[in-house]
């Protein structure tokens, strides 16, 4: 059981021999588990709160006069909130222990603490309410405090799993941005008219046969696909590549053909020199008939 420490508040030194000599008689520790850790005497309101400070039971004893009165009331007022319990003791007039009946003042301290315990009896259901609250308070941290532990283990999983699974939606959005760029570079089928256009807009688009066996003899079979009206690789560059090479392939072509001396027709030595026909045995007869032309060639094969 925890000992209660009570501490005496009085007007002057004398006071304090006077409250002294009372508690010898008093058996306030074995009796009521007391003890009377200090008494101070003093009037001035900064000391006895300094002096006062944290005790269970503040006793301020003055005089029962108007002077006394005033100052209990006044140390009552600024010390309340800084104790657990203040009672009031009046001290019966004239101090001189030789006058003093210390048996009066023993029988007031007895009073006063007999009251303080009845008012904290008082107080007692309230006191067990509170208590009880207090546990069932208590008891629901406990249970808050262990859902917190285990709503901060399950945070901690669940963090870990974030974590691993930010770490492959950064992993994925990286190769798909590789994707991406790498498919950006790709080139897609286009025309060849498109193509060779773009490159040579006055010259004619070569047959796209041509195109297909420039791809064969160059050995590009694989990267460069021809083939209904278009033309596929994996790099626009090859196309384009291809494209010059034909270009300057017909262009030389058509230079060399075009230095190239004609050649005149040499007649065969076993074949006849024509004769000319004489003009003055042909007549112009623009109304020959067929039948006469006939007739005229069947004469000539008689003779």
């Amino acid at each position: 059981m925890a000992i209660v420490d009570v501490r005496i508040l009085v007007e002057g030194a004398s006071d304090v021999e006077v409250v002294s000599k009372a508690l010898q008689g008093l058996a306030l520790g074995s009796e009521y588990n007391i003890t009377i850790s200090a008494i101070i005497p003093t009037t001035n309101v900064e000391i006895a709160k300094s002096a006062a400070a944290g005790a269970d039971l503040l006793i301020i004893a003055t005089d029962a006069d108007r002077v006394g009165r005033e100052l209990a009331e006044r140390l009552f007022n600024e010390l309340g909130e800084m104790v657990g319990h203040i009672e009031r003791m009046k001290l019966p007039l004239g101090h001189d222990l030789e006058h003093v009946d210390v048996e009066l003042v023993r029988k007031e301290l007895k009073n006063t603490l007999v009251r303080a315990g009845l008012k904290s009896l008082q107080v007692l259901p309230e006191y067990m309410e509170l208590r009880k609250q207090l546990l069932d308070i208590k008891g629901r941290y406990d249970e808050l405090a262990n859902e917190y532990e285990a709503l901060y283990n399950e945070h901690e999983e669940l963090q870990k799993k974030y974590d691993e699974l930010y770490s492959e939606y950064k992993r994925l959005t990286s190769e798909n941005e590789g994707l991406k760029e790498l498919l950006e570079k790709r080139a897609r089928p286009v025309k060849i008219e498109d193509a060779w256009k773009n490159l040579f807009p006055a010259e004619p688009v070569p047959d796209e046969r041509i195109l297909a066996l420039a791809v064969e003899k160059l050995g590009l079979n694989g990267k460069i696909i021809v083939g209904q009206g278009y033309i596929f690789a994996e790099e626009d560059a090859l196309i384009e590549e291809l494209l010059r090479t034909v270009y300057l392939s017909l262009a030389v072509k058509d230079e060399l053909e075009s230095e190239k001396p004609k050649a005149e027709p040499i007649a065969s030595p076993s074949e006849p020199k024509p004769v000319e026909p004489e003009t003055e045995n042909i007549v112009e007869n623009p109304e020959v008939k067929p039948e006469e032309l006939e007739r005229l060639l069947k004469g000539m094969d008689n003779e």
